[in-house]
């Protein structure tokens, strides 16, 4: 085996040959690039072929960890080594000429040696979970046309899913080529396109390398780095790197990512200042490896901590009745215009994951404090600093009668002066959310959730009334100037806004802009506008003391 760090560019035609036996090790992640990304890789071949000079095409890098010899484990370059032995594998079952797509299949599998007892065997191997689906569908010839028949049913894991839809999309892109140039493209392909390989004599060296190229822009998440440090530090033969895989793909690639970020606040108990490749291992990682915890902090932290962000996402506590209050918090929660307050609730529900009588109580307290930001549009340095005062108190043992749950009377007074005051001017979302908080009370409908792709916020009195309209009679302009932004002039619609509806005059805009076409309405703030037979100032006034009097009295401001 090596002992030092190489750094080669090869063309293809070496990349796929015997001189490497590339295999993606159980800790990396699934192959996930989509069919616009394989498209471009075509495109990027078919504009080299079309140019007339004879420049070689660089597609990147790879980092390995030499095995032995010439087996590889493939650090960084997976997707692009996948996609490649697709394009290669759908032109060797389009191409004209037995010994043409033979010298293709072979850049695919490895021949072997019948004569000397050596197996074929693929170039690449995927992870244990698509291995042998890729083998039979992709390496093994004559397959393409199946492997794009297939049902998701028969393709059962997004890798698979993945790889049938890239197949199908190269495929039906080459089907409008002619023989010559299917040929052209594979020569291309195997003689003048060149990956440089970086190859590295253990894992540490090529996690290194592969930092410093995430850093610059590579497709690397700073969750993969971590899986590659702690899933080396594990027994071979556990199911740790499903386990983790398990957990990234119910979250998602991006809020799996944003799960490390809350992790390292929980254990901080500090504001981010680096980026996280670097913090995370310094303020959480490294304590779990250097003692030779690598299992445990899977266990005992990643996990319970992505199934609690998990259900901030699903609100799926339970099965009980006595979990759905908690589900509805999770719910209101989750509308705030951001999520600084998910670090307090993500420890909550990791600490007391059974209790749903302390996490009603909790979350019932953190969304009056979200809430009381959203109003005073507190920006986000005090904001945060709140929140680590509260998870340092709920660390230390204060629960329920954490100090920073408190408002100051002056934190309640500005609350109750934004409720009185122009919400509408507010940020579209924050408005929304008070507006969806306020229908929720008016309908005495704990439960009840509005799930429509569009919700606008409308006035019942316009903001630029027609000069002939109704309302340039019954408002005068310093009542429009002092009434139009305010919630008893606002209500909630179930589609976009129609500015022409906008400015009816009050009966037909209920009848025909806020109604329904059997006559109701989605909202309960709406029903209320509807059933009013005029709309004036004095309506207005009274409207406006009534919702700002019930959200007060929600948060205690009052």
């Amino acid at each position: 085996m090596q002992k030092n760090l190489t750094a080669h560019e090869h063309p293809l035609r070496k990349i796929f040959s015997s001189d490497f036996e590339f295999q993606i090790p159980e800790y990396q992640r699934a192959y996930r690039w989509g069919m616009d990304q394989a498209l471009q890789l075509l495109d990027d071949l078919e504009e080299t072929l079309g140019r007339d000079d004879a420049e070689p095409y660089f597609l990147g890098s790879l980092v390995l960890v030499e095995q032995n010899d010439s087996a590889f484990h493939v650090i960084d370059g997976q997707q692009r080594l996948t996609t490649l032995t697709i394009l290669f594998s759908v032109l060797r079952d389009m191409v004209e000429g037995e010994e043409f797509s033979r010298n293709l299949a072979a850049r695919v599998m490895d021949p072997g040696n019948e004569l000397d007892g050596v197996p074929a065997k693929p170039r690449l191997t995927l992870r244990e979970q698509d291995a042998s689906f890729f083998r039979k569908y992709v390496q093994e010839p004559g397959n393409i046309e199946s492997l794009i028949g297939l049902s998701d049913a028969a393709a059962t894991t997004e890798p698979q899913r993945a790889i049938r839809d890239n197949a199908a999309a190269l495929a039906k892109r080459l089907a409008d080529w002619d023989d010559t140039k299917r040929r052209s493209l594979a020569t291309l392909a195997s003689t003048r396109t060149y990956l440089v390989v970086v190859s590295t004599p253990n894992l540490d060296s090529a996690y290194r390398i592969f930092s410093v190229m995430n850093a610059r822009g590579l497709d690397l998440t700073p969750a993969d780095i971590f899986k590659s440090q702690v899933i080396g530090k594990v027994p071979e033969g556990s199911d740790y790197s499903k386990r983790w895989e398990n957990a990234e793909e119910a979250l998602g690639s991006d809020d799996f990512t944003e799960l490390f970020r809350d992790v390292r606040t929980v254990v901080s108990e500090e504001r981010a200042r680096r980026e996280l490749l670097q913090e995370f291992p310094k303020q959480v990682l490294n304590a779990y490896l250097s003692d030779g915890k690598a299992a445990s902090f899977v266990d005992d932290l990643l996990l319970p901590y992505a199934k609690a962000f998990e259900r901030t996402i699903a609100y799926d506590f339970g099965p009980g009745d006595n979990w759905e209050p908690v589900n509805r918090w999770l719910k209101r929660l989750d509308m705030i215009d951001n999520k600084d307050w998910r670090p307090c609730a993500l420890w909550a529900m990791v600490e007391h994951a059974d209790d749903a009588a302390f996490l009603t109580a909790f979350l019932k307290k953190l969304e009056r404090l979200a809430a009381s930001f959203l109003l005073r549009q507190t920006y986000t340095t005090p904001r945060i600093g709140v929140y680590l005062d509260l998870l340092k108190e709920l660390k230390g043992g204060a629960a329920l009668e954490s100090p920073s749950f408190a408002l100051s009377d002056e934190d309640r007074k500005l609350s109750l002066s934004a409720l009185r005051g122009e919400i509408y001017r507010m940020q579209a979302r924050r408005a929304r959310y008070v507006l969806l908080r306020l229908d929720e009370l008016l309908a005495k409908d704990p439960g009840a959730t509005y799930n429509h792709k569009i919700i606008s916020i409308e006035h019942v009195l316009p903001q630029k009334p027609k000069k002939d309209s109704q309302w340039l009679s019954d408002f005068t302009e310093e009542e429009r100037e002092r009434l139009t932004h305010r919630l008893g002039n606002l209500l909630l619609l179930n589609h976009r806004k129609n500015s022409q509806a906008n400015n009816f005059d009050f009966v037909t805009k209920k009848q025909r802009y806020f109604s329904t076409s059997s006559g109701s309405a989605v909202f309960a703030l709406t029903t209320q506008v509807i059933g009013q037979a005029s709309w004036t100032p004095k309506v207005i006034e009274a409207r406006q003391e009534t919702l700002t009097t019930l959200l007060a009295e929600e948060w205690e401001l009052i």
